[in-house]
């Protein structure tokens, strides 16, 4: 069956989407100081750049009329980027070039997705791309028959090969190349639940209170990296590393940076376990060193539009801005990392 819509539902649609989108503006722009008490975060340098950034551009503008919020990214070796679209539903391909093409459109829910916990809007969020050649991709609904984990492989309609809570609202999508296991992030349940990439009923593995929402959305972003799965939490400002244990037990969750309002997605640079993030309503890309402090390298200046996730080949970083709350100008921003040691 196709998953194409006529112009007109599509939209109808689009608008509830934006409109949704923009009535969650003062949530997002209301993000302040973590609720939970932490150790006081780090001090913050506000300069932007420090000589860490080069060559920063924008490289590719979304349509934002139609619901194209770029909100999460899978590069290629070669620099493809597959790219997830939010409100539109749509996973598009970026080439090295600037090509830009859509590859599939999940469907829309029948009640036009207004059940989705907290945004009230069907949207695509987490995007890995497997070894396999498929792309892996999570879609909220608020419903039962499509929230959930699916499968886009080259030539076939999109299908949805697990099942997700539908009162939940799925977010970060994270690879474990090992195991060939994906990692899921709640942000409103507050859980982390993994499911082979053959797909099947999600298994709960983290339910940790660092994962909690203070009541807009907790656990984001996720990354396995160097045998631990770490997550943000964009209520409270934090960056968690989880260790992933023996037959895949979930360790003891440990806070490794805070002080971070509207964290978002994250990358890791090469260095150990220093990061890139995106802080969502501030505007910026920082810089965190292992020790948990962080220094600003992008911000407003630089055309970030409510910046929702970062990756990085090699020394080059992609940034998208999704404008959930700016509300112009969706965009893929390209910069040079320097100061690493490869």
């Amino acid at each position: 069956m196709s998953h194409r819509f006529t112009r007109r539902s599509s939209k109808v649609i689009t608008t509830v989407a934006v409109t949704a989108a923009t009535a969650s503006a003062a949530a997002l722009s209301a993000q302040a100081a973590p609720a939970t008490t932490y150790p006081a975060p780090p001090a913050h340098s506000t300069a932007a750049h420090l000589g860490h950034l080069s060559d920063v551009r924008i490289t590719q503008h979304f349509d934002l009329a139609a619901g194209q919020m770029p909100e999460n990214i899978a590069l290629l070796p070669d620099g493809t980027a597959y790219v997830t679209l939010a409100a539109s539903r749509q996973i598009a391909q970026i080439t090295p070039r600037g090509n830009t093409r859509i590859l599939a459109t999940l469907p829309a829910p029948a009640d036009g997705g207004v059940k989705t916990p907290v945004l009230g809007f069907p949207l695509a969020t987490g995007i890995v791309h497997a070894p396999d050649g498929a792309t892996y991709v999570l879609y909220a609904t608020g419903g039962a028959d499509l929230t959930g984990l699916w499968r886009v492989a080259p030539g076939k309609a999109p299908k949805r090969i697990s099942a997700l809570p539908a009162n939940g609202l799925p977010n970060g999508l994270a690879l474990d190349r090992h195991s060939k296991r994906l990692y899921i992030t709640d942000s409103v349940l507050g859980t982390v639940s993994t499911v082979p990439l053959s797909g099947g009923r999600p298994t709960t593995w983290s339910t940790a209170p660092e994962l909690a929402s203070t009541g807009f959305l907790g656990a984001n972003g996720a990354k396995v990296h160097d045998g631990a799965l770490w997550v943000t939490n964009l209520d409270k400002g934090t960056l968690l590393r989880i260790p992933i244990r023996h037959e895949n037990r979930a360790g003891v969750t440990q806070v490794k940076a805070t002080g971070l309002a509207g964290i978002d997605d994250f990358a890791f640079t090469g260095r150990g376990n220093e990061v890139l993030a995106t802080l969502n309503a501030p505007n910026k890309v920082v810089r965190i060193k292992p020790n948990g402090t962080s220094t600003t390298v992008l911000d407003a200046g630089d055309g970030l539009q409510n910046p929702t996730s970062v990756a990085l080949r090699g020394k080059e970083v992609y940034v998208l801005s999704a404008a959930y709350t700016t509300a112009k100008d969706p965009n893929l921003l390209r910069a040079r990392l320097h100061g690493l040691h490869r």
